[in-house]
This record gives structure tokens, sequence and C-alpha cells, in this order.
């Protein structure tokens, strides 16, 4: 009896010894297993080039990135806010506005410089098309009384230095409500929304669109394209620098925010990684975008605050300009991707409500209450 009893043990023994966990015992391994005693096959990344500027090719050195239609929109909200602003210095026409906004024939009924079969109204958010078209009746209406000298309930113009403004009687530069929330509603939106939602980044990433007609592309590599291409910066940026719009207020808040090099590497580590179908690392690339992008919004509001405080009561232009921009940058928060913003569209709105109607009316007290509802969620 001892002895069979001695023979189990001595096969269980060996069983034991004989089974030991199979699995990948290096650390350095993606399939590392901290459990596994014995060893298995272990699989490793391979590492791939992520250049130092916005250029990549197929493996023939043609040309994968094209994003002309995004190009062509910054261009057209230029052209637009060159327009808008001229109503300083004379009576500007709604229907011109929303000829280029909606690009009528082609060529903004006559007002751009170039043809194209581009908008930026089909790609504005929908529920904010009809705002920015009433922003053109009020800039336009603003623009009647450009020879008047702007005061509380009186359109017209202010100076501070060199630069001259349009104000509604409401003490609102409409020009900044434009091309800002444009800025929000049409680049950031489509960006971080679109571009960058499952419905353009779940597409086919192994086939070249058209390669027979140049488009050497697949369809992943065109959508992240086409959203870098709204950040509107220099394909070396920020060694050049960015002179419109996000990519402007990208470089005025990198002292703050180191946003220069978040945004820029991000858009390269991102489109390097599709490239290599690396979607993990796409990913974060787009959650560390979104990110950065909603908080330039953010800062810049809070700083054009800041502004708006130094002027009260001494520098009414300079006060009212910036206290114009402040507003826009806020409204922009609202297209950050609900999923990941910091702020709700009704905490957005209960911040834009604080404004008023009437810039001329805030105080020290309302200014600072309105960037302490900003600083508090940032």
């Amino acid at each position: 009896m001892k002895l069979s009893i001695y023979l189990l043990a001595a096969v269980a023994v060996v069983s034991a010894t004989g089974c030991k966990k199979e699995g990948c015992t290096d650390p350095n391994a993606l399939n590392y297993s901290e459990s596994a005693k014995s060893g298995g096959p272990c699989s490793y990344s391979t590492p791939y080039v992520v250049p130092s500027t916005y250029s990549f090719t197929n493996g023939a050195g043609n040309s994968t990135v094209d994003y002309g239609g995004q190009s062509e929109r910054v261009t057209q909200l230029k052209e637009l806010m060159v327009y808008v602003k001229s109503g300083k210095d004379g009576v500007i026409v709604a229907q011109s506005m929303d000829d280029m906004f909606a690009n009528t024939g082609g060529n903004g009924g006559g007002n751009f410089s170039f043809t194209s079969t581009k908008q930026l109204k089909d790609k504005c958010f929908s529920l904010d098309q009809t705002l920015i078209e009433n922003y053109f009746d009020s800039v336009a209406l603003a623009s009647v009384s450009f020879a008047a000298t702007a005061s509380n309930g009186q359109a017209g113009t202010l100076t501070s230095g060199a630069s001259k403004y349009l104000f509604a009687a409401s003490g609102i530069e409409y020009a900044q409500l434009i091309e800002k929330i444009a800025m929000g509603a049409v680049f950031e939106y489509q960006a971080l929304n679109v571009y960058f939602g499952d419905a353009k980044m779940d597409v086919d990433n192994t086939t070249a669109v058209d390669p027979a007609n140049g488009l050497y592309y697949t369809t992943m590599q065109h959508h992240w394209d086409e959203a870098f291409g709204y950040f509107s910066v220099p394909v070396d940026f920020p060694t050049t620098p960015a002179t419109d719009f996000w990519g402007k207020y990208c470089n005025s808040q990198d002292a703050v925010l180191s946003s220069n090099a978040i945004m820029m590497d991000n858009f390269l580590k991102g489109r390097a990684a599709i490239d290599n179908l690396k979607l993990e690392d796409r990913d974060v690339a787009i959650a560390n975008i979104r990110e950065m992008w909603e908080n330039i919004a953010a800062y810049q509001a809070m700083a054009y605050l800041d502004q708006a405080i130094a002027n009260f009561g001494t520098d009414n232009a300079k006060f009212l300009h910036v206290t114009s921009e402040a507003y826009a940058f806020i409204y922009c928060l609202r297209y950050a991707p609900v999923e990941t913003r910091n702020m709700t569209t009704q905490e957005v709105a209960d911040v834009i409500a604080a404004f008023g109607d009437n810039f001329w009316e805030l105080t020290v007290q309302d200014l600072n209450a309105i960037k302490a509802s900003i600083d508090a969620k940032y």
C-alpha cells in the first residue's frame, strides 16, 4: 500500500514538472507572460520611421498625401474674412458673404480669386450654418454705420493704435465671431468629429484609391490627411510658423501648452502608424490631438479674457475686440467630440449666456467669473 502511494506521488511530481506553462519569457516582447515557465515563441514590435515633416510616400516613392480640398477651404475663409473686415471702411453686403460661404457658382459669386468645387457651408456643423449666416446680416448692418463712432447703442468703428474695428450697437465685433466660429464649426468639427470618427477611420487601408490617376493613397491615409489639412499649418510646422487660423493660435499658446510639438508630432505619428498598420498607435495620436485642440481653444479664450480685463475702461476698441474673440473661442469648445470634451454643451451655453447681449454692459466681475468657469475645467 505504501509503495502505491509513493508511486502515485512520484508520478504527480513528474507530471507537475513536465507541465510547466509555456509562453514568452522575454519582458521586452509584446506577448511577454509573467507566469510563463518555459521559453515559448516571442513576438516583437517592428519599429517604423516617423518623418519630421508631413511628407509620406509609397514604396515606389510616390507621394500619398492629399488635402487639397481642405487647403481650398482655408483659402476661402481667408478671402471671406478679408471681405468681412472691409466693413470697417465701407458698406458690405450679406448676399456676397452668403455666396462666399456656399461658394455660389464655384467662385463665391464672383468674390473669390479662384474657382473650386469645394465650399465651407456644406462642411459646417449643420446646426450652426444659419447662425453664421445671421452673423453676415449683423455685420452688414453694422457696416452701414462705418463712418460713425461706436458707442453703447450705436454701431460704428473705434480705433486702438493703428488698428480699427467695426462694432454693432451691442459692442460685438461680428467679424471675430464669423471667423472663429467658422474655424470651429468647419475646421475643428470636421477634423475631430468627422475625419477622426469611426466612419472615416474604420475604412480600407490596403489598396490605393486610383494609382492610375495619381491617387496613391489608401482611403484611411486620405482621411487622416484631410484632418491635417484643417489644422492649417505648413508641412514643416513649427519650423515654418503657421499664419492661418488654428495653426496660428496653436503657436500662440505654445509657451503654455507645448501645443506646437504635441499637435504636429501626433499628426506625424498617427499618419506613420496608418502607413505601418499600427492602428493602436493611430488611436493614441487621435486622442492626443483631440485633447490639445480643445485646450488651444480654451486657453486662447482665457488669454483674451485677461486682455479684456486689462483694457476695461481704458481702451474700448481693444476691450470689445478681445471680448468678441474670447466669446467666439469659448463657443468653439462645443465642437470638441462629446465623448472626450471637458465641458458639456449646456455648460458651454451657460458660459456664453454670461456674456449677455450687450458687451458694453459687461463688468470686470463678469469677465472674471467667465474666466473662472473655463479655468475650472481646463
